[in-house]
């Protein structure tokens, strides 16, 4: 159940890592925030790569040849399931490893679009935010009008 909770949340609440509280007259992003933000990440990956373990032996050891039609259909689109949903955690495992890259190379905490703060309490709440809300926002208001 906890770990349900967890898949459900995002950010440092999920793994337990208290919220980053900026002292007044810090420095944006600087080395504890990187650090903080790279716990989570990594927190966050390693819960992930735990789920895909997960998967693969539970597809492992229920793969079974069922002799009814109705239960052999009802295992493949179980497993089906199971493997869309890995593959999203494949690619938010990609996009974490290129947020920890951003840590790294110190562009994290950024906006891509317009190069503001992004801001602590977006990334706690998001820490693969790359756009600001302003620009997500906007962003979001362009996606509806062209579909």
């Amino acid at each position: 159940m906890a770990q349900k909770k967890a898949k459900a949340q995002q950010g440092s609440a999920a793994f337990g890592i208290e919220p980053y509280k900026p002292k007044k007259g810090e420095e944006y992003m600087n080395e504890k925030q990187e650090d903080h933000f790279r716990a989570i990440l990594q927190a966050w990956k390693a819960n992930l790569m735990e789920e895909v373990d997960r998967t693969v032996h539970h597809m492992q050891d229920e793969a079974a040849n069922f002799p009814d039609p109705n239960d052999r259909a009802t295992q493949e689109s179980e497993f089906s399931l199971e493997l869309r949903t890995r593959d999203r955690e494949r690619k938010l495992i990609k996009k974490i490893d290129s947020t920890l890259e951003k840590i790294d190379s110190r562009d994290y905490g950024f906006c891509d679009s317009c190069g503001v703060e992004i801001g602590i309490r977006r990334l706690e709440a998001r820490p693969t935010a790359s756009l600001c809300i302003d620009c997500k926002t906007l962003d979001e208001i362009r996606e509806k009008q062209m579909g």
